[in-house]
Protein backbone atom coordinates (compact mmCIF):
# COMPACT_ATOMS: atom_id res chain seq x y z
CA UNK A 1 0.00 0.00 0.00
CA UNK A 2 2.96 2.57 0.99
CA UNK A 3 4.62 1.55 -2.52
CA UNK A 4 1.03 2.25 -4.54
CA UNK A 5 0.46 5.49 -2.84
CA UNK A 6 3.85 6.68 -3.62
CA UNK A 7 3.32 6.48 -7.04
CA UNK A 8 0.07 7.40 -6.76
CA UNK A 9 1.75 10.71 -4.95
CA UNK A 10 4.42 10.57 -8.01
CA UNK A 11 1.55 10.71 -10.85
CA UNK A 12 -0.49 13.70 -9.38
CA UNK A 13 3.09 15.65 -9.69
CA UNK A 14 3.76 14.65 -13.15
CA UNK A 15 0.12 15.86 -13.83
CA UNK A 16 0.42 19.28 -12.54
CA UNK A 17 3.92 19.69 -13.83
CA UNK A 18 1.90 18.72 -17.42
CA UNK A 19 -0.47 20.72 -16.77
CA UNK A 20 2.20 24.01 -15.84
CA UNK A 21 3.95 23.09 -18.82
CA UNK A 22 0.81 23.40 -21.56
CA UNK A 23 -0.22 26.59 -19.53
CA UNK A 24 3.42 27.64 -19.88
CA UNK A 25 3.51 26.45 -23.71
CA UNK A 26 0.05 28.54 -24.48
CA UNK A 27 1.66 31.65 -22.63
CA UNK A 28 4.42 31.63 -25.37
CA UNK A 29 2.04 31.37 -28.41
CA UNK A 30 -0.53 33.97 -27.47
CA UNK A 31 2.95 35.99 -26.63
CA UNK A 32 4.01 34.76 -30.21
CA UNK A 33 0.90 35.79 -32.03
CA UNK A 34 0.86 39.23 -30.23
CA UNK A 35 4.30 40.11 -31.06
CA UNK A 36 3.75 39.70 -34.80
CA UNK A 37 0.46 41.39 -34.60
CA UNK A 38 2.06 44.32 -33.72
CA UNK A 39 4.96 44.11 -35.51
CA UNK A 40 2.87 43.82 -39.23
CA UNK A 41 1.35 47.25 -37.63
CA UNK A 42 5.01 48.82 -36.78
CA UNK A 43 5.43 49.90 -40.34
CA UNK A 44 4.69 52.57 -42.10
CA UNK A 45 1.40 53.01 -44.40
CA UNK A 46 0.25 55.46 -46.40
CA UNK A 47 -3.30 55.95 -48.32
CA UNK A 48 -4.91 58.97 -49.47
CA UNK A 49 -3.87 62.66 -49.08
CA UNK A 50 -3.44 63.16 -45.30
CA UNK A 51 -5.28 66.83 -44.10
CA UNK A 52 -4.14 66.31 -40.35
CA UNK A 53 -0.87 64.67 -38.44
CA UNK A 54 -1.64 63.12 -34.96
CA UNK A 55 1.76 62.93 -32.63
CA UNK A 56 1.25 60.52 -29.49
CA UNK A 57 2.77 61.77 -26.76
CA UNK A 58 5.52 60.03 -24.32
CA UNK A 59 7.38 61.17 -20.84
CA UNK A 60 8.40 64.47 -20.70
CA UNK A 61 11.60 65.37 -19.05
CA UNK A 62 12.45 68.47 -17.28
CA UNK A 63 15.78 69.13 -19.57
CA UNK A 64 13.17 68.27 -22.89
CA UNK A 65 11.28 65.20 -24.65
CA UNK A 66 12.16 61.47 -23.27
CA UNK A 67 14.40 59.56 -26.13
CA UNK A 68 10.88 57.87 -26.95
CA UNK A 69 9.11 60.82 -27.54
CA UNK A 70 11.91 62.80 -29.32
CA UNK A 71 12.24 59.53 -31.89
CA UNK A 72 8.21 60.17 -32.65
CA UNK A 73 8.68 64.12 -32.77
CA UNK A 74 12.08 63.89 -35.26
CA UNK A 75 10.04 61.40 -37.15
CA UNK A 76 7.18 64.13 -37.72
CA UNK A 77 9.81 66.81 -38.53
CA UNK A 78 11.25 64.73 -41.48
CA UNK A 79 7.53 63.90 -43.05
CA UNK A 80 6.70 67.78 -42.12
CA UNK A 81 9.82 69.00 -44.21
CA UNK A 82 7.90 67.86 -47.55
CA UNK A 83 4.34 68.58 -46.01
CA UNK A 84 4.55 72.21 -45.15
CA UNK A 85 0.66 72.69 -45.16
CA UNK A 86 -0.61 69.81 -43.11
CA UNK A 87 -2.18 70.36 -39.92
CA UNK A 88 -0.33 69.06 -36.79
CA UNK A 89 -2.18 67.65 -33.16
CA UNK A 90 0.32 66.97 -30.06
CA UNK A 91 -2.02 64.86 -27.93
CA UNK A 92 -0.56 64.31 -24.23
CA UNK A 93 -1.41 65.68 -20.63
CA UNK A 94 0.82 66.00 -17.88
CA UNK A 95 1.68 63.63 -15.77
CA UNK A 96 2.17 63.09 -11.93
CA UNK A 97 5.67 63.42 -12.52
CA UNK A 98 5.94 65.87 -15.23
CA UNK A 99 6.57 69.83 -14.77
CA UNK A 100 4.19 70.70 -18.38
CA UNK A 101 1.90 68.87 -20.64
CA UNK A 102 3.41 66.19 -22.88
CA UNK A 103 1.56 68.19 -25.75
CA UNK A 104 2.92 71.63 -24.42
CA UNK A 105 6.54 69.68 -24.71
CA UNK A 106 5.82 68.57 -28.21
CA UNK A 107 4.54 72.03 -28.87
CA UNK A 108 7.95 73.65 -27.95
CA UNK A 109 10.22 71.43 -29.39
CA UNK A 110 7.75 71.69 -33.04
CA UNK A 111 8.65 75.31 -32.82
CA UNK A 112 11.96 75.33 -31.89
CA UNK A 113 12.62 73.44 -35.04
CA UNK A 114 10.87 75.99 -37.12
CA UNK A 115 7.28 74.37 -37.57
CA UNK A 116 4.98 77.24 -37.37
CA UNK A 117 3.03 76.92 -34.29
CA UNK A 118 -0.41 78.13 -36.05
CA UNK A 119 -0.78 75.04 -37.72
CA UNK A 120 -0.28 73.14 -33.85
CA UNK A 121 -3.28 72.13 -32.10
CA UNK A 122 -2.40 71.21 -28.40
CA UNK A 123 -4.84 68.26 -26.90
CA UNK A 124 -2.87 68.52 -23.32
CA UNK A 125 -5.89 66.87 -20.80
CA UNK A 126 -5.34 63.17 -21.90
CA UNK A 127 -3.34 60.33 -19.51
CA UNK A 128 -3.68 57.23 -21.93
CA UNK A 129 -3.77 56.33 -25.44
CA UNK A 130 -7.39 55.63 -25.32
CA UNK A 131 -7.73 59.38 -23.61
CA UNK A 132 -5.63 60.33 -26.48
CA UNK A 133 -8.28 59.42 -29.52
CA UNK A 134 -11.17 60.79 -27.96
CA UNK A 135 -9.71 63.82 -26.99
CA UNK A 136 -8.40 64.40 -30.10
CA UNK A 137 -11.75 63.70 -31.83
CA UNK A 138 -13.57 66.44 -29.57
CA UNK A 139 -10.87 68.83 -30.49
CA UNK A 140 -11.04 68.20 -34.25
CA UNK A 141 -15.04 68.20 -34.34
CA UNK A 142 -14.59 71.70 -32.11
CA UNK A 143 -12.12 73.28 -34.56
CA UNK A 144 -14.37 72.61 -37.42
CA UNK A 145 -12.26 69.74 -39.00
CA UNK A 146 -14.14 67.18 -41.30
CA UNK A 147 -13.37 64.05 -39.30
CA UNK A 148 -13.72 61.77 -42.79
CA UNK A 149 -10.46 63.35 -43.51
CA UNK A 150 -7.57 61.05 -43.97
CA UNK A 151 -5.31 61.10 -40.82
CA UNK A 152 -1.74 60.22 -40.66
CA UNK A 153 -0.84 59.13 -36.83
CA UNK A 154 2.49 59.02 -35.53
CA UNK A 155 4.05 57.54 -32.84
CA UNK A 156 6.71 54.56 -32.18
CA UNK A 157 6.36 51.58 -33.85
CA UNK A 158 5.05 49.17 -31.15
CA UNK A 159 2.40 51.34 -30.01
CA UNK A 160 0.85 51.77 -33.50
CA UNK A 161 -1.00 48.78 -33.48
CA UNK A 162 -3.00 49.25 -30.21
CA UNK A 163 -3.24 53.21 -31.40
CA UNK A 164 -4.73 51.82 -35.09
CA UNK A 165 -7.42 49.19 -33.19
CA UNK A 166 -8.44 52.11 -31.06
CA UNK A 167 -8.70 55.37 -33.57
CA UNK A 168 -10.94 52.92 -35.67
CA UNK A 169 -13.38 52.28 -32.90
CA UNK A 170 -13.84 55.56 -31.00
CA UNK A 171 -14.42 56.96 -35.43
CA UNK A 172 -16.95 54.61 -35.70
CA UNK A 173 -18.48 55.70 -32.42
CA UNK A 174 -18.35 59.05 -33.11
CA UNK A 175 -19.04 58.86 -37.00
CA UNK A 176 -21.93 55.88 -36.55
CA UNK A 177 -23.92 55.88 -40.08
CA UNK A 178 -21.93 58.70 -41.54
CA UNK A 179 -19.68 56.05 -42.30
CA UNK A 180 -16.00 54.88 -41.94
CA UNK A 181 -14.24 58.07 -42.84
CA UNK A 182 -11.02 58.46 -44.90
CA UNK A 183 -7.71 56.72 -44.68
CA UNK A 184 -6.07 56.24 -41.75
CA UNK A 185 -2.21 56.19 -42.60
CA UNK A 186 0.67 55.11 -39.60
CA UNK A 187 4.47 56.54 -39.33
CA UNK A 188 6.17 54.51 -37.38
CA UNK A 189 9.28 56.04 -35.03
CA UNK A 190 12.61 54.12 -34.27
CA UNK A 191 12.85 53.35 -30.44
CA UNK A 192 16.25 54.19 -30.57
CA UNK A 193 16.60 53.63 -26.68
CA UNK A 194 17.61 49.83 -25.71
CA UNK A 195 15.87 49.64 -22.20
CA UNK A 196 12.24 50.96 -24.00
CA UNK A 197 12.60 48.39 -26.58
CA UNK A 198 12.93 45.66 -24.06
CA UNK A 199 10.45 46.79 -21.70
CA UNK A 200 7.78 47.23 -24.63
CA UNK A 201 8.49 43.82 -25.68
CA UNK A 202 6.65 42.40 -22.67
CA UNK A 203 4.47 45.99 -22.25
CA UNK A 204 2.70 46.09 -25.11
CA UNK A 205 0.83 43.34 -25.96
CA UNK A 206 -0.48 42.99 -22.16
CA UNK A 207 -1.35 46.90 -23.50
CA UNK A 208 -2.96 46.03 -26.31
CA UNK A 209 -5.18 43.11 -24.96
CA UNK A 210 -6.19 45.59 -22.05
CA UNK A 211 -7.02 47.90 -24.35
CA UNK A 212 -9.06 45.40 -26.69
CA UNK A 213 -11.53 44.62 -23.71
CA UNK A 214 -11.49 47.38 -21.76
CA UNK A 215 -11.34 50.57 -23.71
CA UNK A 216 -14.99 51.15 -24.87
Amino acid sequence: MKEYASYRGRSRGRGWLTALLVLVILGLLVLGALEVYIGLHSRDRMAGDPQVMVIFGCQMRRDGPSILLRDRLDTALDYLEDHPDIRIVVTGGKGDDEHISEAQGMYDYLTDHGVDGERIWMEDQSRNTWQNINNTFALMEREGWDLTDDVLLVSSGFHLARIEMLWDRARAGVLGDAGGGGYVCTLPAPVSHAPSRVQMFFREPLALVKSFLFDR
